[in-house]
């Protein structure tokens, strides 16, 4: 895959949701495993916004650039 389908360890927005979910818990809004769940949902998916951002060539994430071919 031209790249991860997770975000960087630096994304501004990843941050912000582990931030959140260590909030949830600490304030007792969430259980652990809510907090778990809920970050990793909005991680998955801004790993998949940061990919699409990476590869515009692509029809969908993970596929080559249209204009390098198959191998």
């Amino acid at each position: 895959m031209p790249s991860p389908p997770f975000p960087s360890p630096d994304n501004a927005v990843l941050q912000v949701v582990v931030g959140n979910a260590i909030a949830s818990v600490r304030s007792g809004e969430a259980s652990v495993e809510e907090a778990v769940l809920h970050a990793a949902v909005h991680g998955w998916y801004e790993g998949h916004i940061q990919g699409e951002d990476e590869c515009h060539g692509c029809s969908f994430r993970g596929q080559l650039p249209k204009d390098e071919g198959s191998i």
